[in-house]
């Protein structure tokens, strides 16, 4: 029975899934995998479902000639944690699971949106801290965002799934940039990045991870936002200009920023944490049963179509 390797555990349905198909290891620790660990991944094991943080990147591929394993199924739709090109030449199939966590990272797209304009975190910390003395008219001010601009950064499934919460939901005029153009079923404008910028009242990023997307928000971007903007990214940490975001938040340059995702998770600066006019949240897109099931399976899906022979239905 072919070998696979779960580097972190996983709700029980995707665990007995994978054991009806493979000889299965699951992996106890939460943490990313040691570069000794992820040779180990690829000597030692047939197939490996892999994650967020497990860095198999060129040099790990280099270290290991030829790998035992054959097939690298990512759990979760971004891969910037796997040079995919590097598995391609040492013939490793790479696969991930799209689909499945559209709705629910559009969800948290939402609620940061709401967050942040509405100072929501500021407020319930302010509760908490037994600061607040009561009702008044000009406490907490915020966003009011029915009716606004929102522009977002990549109008793929992700993307695409929240403008249409922002428009029907929130009436909000929709405005977006993309490699190319998106027909939806509702009014949306595409227009270049620093222009998206200069008109949207909320930024939302929701772009692939990876070399082509890495620092795509920065100084420059930020600096084009209008003052009462808010900036959220529910993509991947280090398509954004950590250090470029911080300084606009502590200058007020912006409105506020909504993070789901951070540069160099879990490292969350301290700079950024101190900020009220931050909302942050530990990396919850996908984090709801079903649609860690969802995912697992389809994960599953992806290395039975590799075992059988086939092409998994979502290589990429």
């Amino acid at each position: 029975m072919k070998r696979l390797l779960i580097t972190r555990r996983h709700p029980d349905r995707t665990i007995e899934a994978a054991k009806a198909l493979f000889d299965v290891t699951v992996r106890d620790e939460n943490d990313p995998l040691s570069p000794d660990e992820l040779r180990t991944a690829l000597t030692d094991y047939d197939a490996v479902l892999t994650t967020l943080g497990d860095a198999f990147s060129e040099e790990i591929f280099a270290a290991v000639s030829p790998p035992r394993a054959t097939i690298l199924a990512n759990f979760g739709v971004g891969y910037n944690h796997i040079d995919v090109e590097s598995a391609r030449l040492r013939g490793v199939t790479v696969t991930n699971t799209p689909g499945a966590v559209t709705d629910a990272t559009a969800d948290i797209a939402m609620t940061l949106v709401l967050m942040s304009a509405r100072r929501a975190g500021e407020g319930e910390r302010m509760l908490r801290a037994g600061r607040w003395t009561g009702w008044n008219p000009m406490q907490l001010l915020g966003m009011h965002v029915t009716g606004k601009t929102v522009g977002i950064v990549g109008m793929g499934r992700i993307g695409q799934a929240i403008a249409r919460r922002c428009h029907y939901g929130f009436g909000m005029k929709v405005i977006y940039t993309n490699r190319s153009e998106k027909r939806m079923e509702f009014p949306a404008e595409q227009m270049a990045q620093h222009e998206l910028a200069r008109h949207a009242d909320i930024v939302v990023v929701a772009v692939p991870g990876g070399r082509e997307t890495h620092h795509l928000i920065g100084a420059g971007f930020l600096a084009s936002m209008q003052p009462h903007a808010h900036f959220i990214n529910i993509s991947r940490g280090d398509v954004v200009d950590e250090n470029a975001l911080i300084t606009a938040l502590e200058e007020s340059r912006i409105g506020g920023a909504g993070l789901d995702v951070y540069e160099h998770e879990p490292h969350v600066p301290e700079r950024l944490r101190q900020l009220d006019n931050a909302v942050l949240l530990p990396h919850l897109g996908t984090a709801a049963l079903d649609v860690r099931e969802a995912m697992g399976m389809m994960a599953v899906e992806n290395l039975r179509a590799h075992l059988e022979g086939r092409e998994p239905p979502n290589k990429l």
